[in-house]
């Protein structure tokens, strides 16, 4: 298994995790394995106070599901410490790990690049360069993470909608405005603010930081419950005819390869299946 997260420690307390699985940063099989170990390291350490996950490429922070596995062995994982598919358990220990998450957003986070952003505990964006969606409802599809439940509690149900239903992009600068993200910055400061908080928070005492973090999770958190229904949801989705039409089309104009399909899918999953 070759490694796709390079973990670094800037600063005592601090740990920095860096997403490279070339060509694009697909979430895979590999990818939930690995976050789920670096998840267990972060439950384990009481040294750890804060953890930013960023990216080495600065075009896709992580693209989206690998739409290639066949979707039988996604299904077949086996599950996580919380009883649910390997993927839902990774994204409800992110948000609940004794350890401030944040991510740092620069390129694409969409389908499940996506899910995981929502499910840290902060989300800084590039204003110009980072772009977030969740683009399954445009090929026919359900998000399988359940981000509507993460995102009407964020957005509202109104801007929810118009995120899950329109299924497209949503630049940095955005995303702020609907409270997608926390911040946008300017693409050169983000790397400087968030090394900055991340250092401030990690001078802290974590017996503080994470009673502080229990009690917001305690009335901000959707229920687990929520998630295995949406999952299931998804494998029912993406059984469709149509669905699989959709996401053929995509495949054979570039999806999965550093391509104006991938670079702008927001605009390529409206396009009707023959076209």
């Amino acid at each position: 298994m070759r490694e796709q997260i390079r973990v670094t420690q800037p600063a005592p307390g601090y740990w920095r995790a860096e997403f490279s699985n070339p060509p694009i940063n697909l979430v895979d099989l590999d990818t939930i394995t690995q976050l789920s170990e670096l998840i267990s390291l972060l439950e384990r350490d009481p040294s750890v106070k804060v953890v930013v996950f960023a990216s080495a490429d600065p075009d896709f922070f992580l693209a989206h599901y690998d739409v290639l596995i066949d979707k039988a062995r996604t299904a077949a994982m086996p599950k996580g410490p919380t009883g649910m598919h390997p993927w839902l358990d990774v994204l409800v220990r992110i948000s609940r790990v004794p350890v401030v998450t944040i991510a740092s957003v620069r390129g694409r986070a969409r389908g499940a690049g996506s899910e995981f952003v929502l499910a840290c505990d902060m989300r800084f964006a590039s204003a110009e360069k980072a772009f977030l969606g969740q683009f399954e409802v445009g090929v026919g599809a359900v998000p399988g993470g359940n981000p509507m439940a993460r995102l009407a509690g964020l957005v509202g149900r109104g801007r929810a909608l118009e995120v899950i239903l329109g299924a497209d992009d949503f630049r940095g600068d955005l995303a702020e405005r609907y409270g997608y993200v926390n911040r946008a910055l300017p693409d050169g400061d983000l790397d400087g603010f968030v090394d900055a908080l991340a250092r401030r928070i990690a001078g802290f005492e974590k017996e503080a930081l994470m009673g502080a973090k229990r009690l917001i999770d305690e009335v901000s958190l959707p229920d687990d419950a929520l998630f295995p229904p949406a999952l299931d949801e998804f494998f029912r989705s993406v059984a469709r005819p149509e669905t699989k039409a959709r996401m053929s089309r995509l495949l054979a104009a570039g999806l999965q390869t550093r391509s104006e399909v991938e670079f702008h899918l927001g605009k390529h999953v409206e396009l009707p299946p023959d076209v």
